[in-house]
């Protein structure tokens, strides 16, 4: 077994750490980044058990992953993972995502 192919989708398409696979992006998205953390949130009737990926400037990503191997996730990646339910996301986040919303709106005028 591969070191991504715990992270493959269900259906058979871009099964193994290929290029363009899930866990590949989320391994070259923490490559690109510094200071990057995982958030795991839970299944919920629309969509599956998911990762957001958190930088240290508060730039986020968020992709499905395989539930059965979530755990590996921190190891594999050399991230911290925490379970969104218990910490909540953090300020950094909402502090990027609220400079986004002004620049957009800047851009716009």
């Amino acid at each position: 077994m591969g070191l991504f192919d715990r992270f493959s989708r269900r259906s058979g398409k871009g099964r193994g750490g290929g290029e363009g696979s899930p866990a590949q992006y989320l391994a070259d998205w923490t490559a690109a980044r510094t200071g990057v953390e995982a958030y795991v949130e839970p299944k919920t009737t629309v969509t599956p058990v998911t990762v957001v990926l958190i930088a240290n400037d508060g730039e986020w990503t968020r992709r499905a992953v395989d539930e059965r191997h979530i755990r590996k996730l921190g190891g594999d990646l050399r991230i911290p993972v925490y379970d969104v339910r218990k910490t909540g996301y953090p300020q950094r986040m909402r502090d990027h995502d609220a400079r986004q919303k002004i620049l957009k709106r800047r851009a716009a005028e």
